[in-house]
């Protein structure tokens, strides 16, 4: 997966095999999105949390593909890195410079009312 840098790659599995043994139940864990992939030249924005502990192929988080609502689920690595541009490169890029402002509950509740992936609002920090 040439969109995902080896520190990335390895969070996400890491987060996989810590979200494996409570996927399902109410003690999930709500993880910071670890990379946030995009097609600079049309419809699609993913924020991955995790790769599945059984399937590495398989990334969870969410995914916005601009037909007015981000789902969030299984998302195939294989199915991205194949996108193409019809002249041969690859479609899919990673956002070098984001990084996450919240778990990804934050993100689903702001994409919920927004209709696509936004940046989610946050509460001021009072010290």
């Amino acid at each position: 997966m040439k969109f995902l840098t080896p520190h990335q790659h390895a969070q996400l599995i890491a987060n996989g095999k810590a979200q494996a043994p409570v996927k399902g139940t109410g003690r999930e864990i709500d993880f910071l999105p670890v990379v946030r992939l995009f097609n600079p030249y049309g419809a699609g924005t993913w924020l991955l949390t995790e790769i599945d502990a059984d399937d590495p192929d398989i990334a969870w988080g969410l995914a916005d593909l601009n037909c007015g609502c981000a789902e969030i689920g299984a998302i195939s690595l294989s199915e991205l890195s194949a996108l193409r541009h019809p002249v041969g490169f690859f479609l899919i890029e990673r956002d070098q410079h984001w990084s996450p402002r919240a778990p990804i509950s934050a993100y689903i509740k702001a994409s919920v009312a927004a209709g696509r992936i936004v940046e989610p609002d946050l509460e001021p920090v009072s010290n």
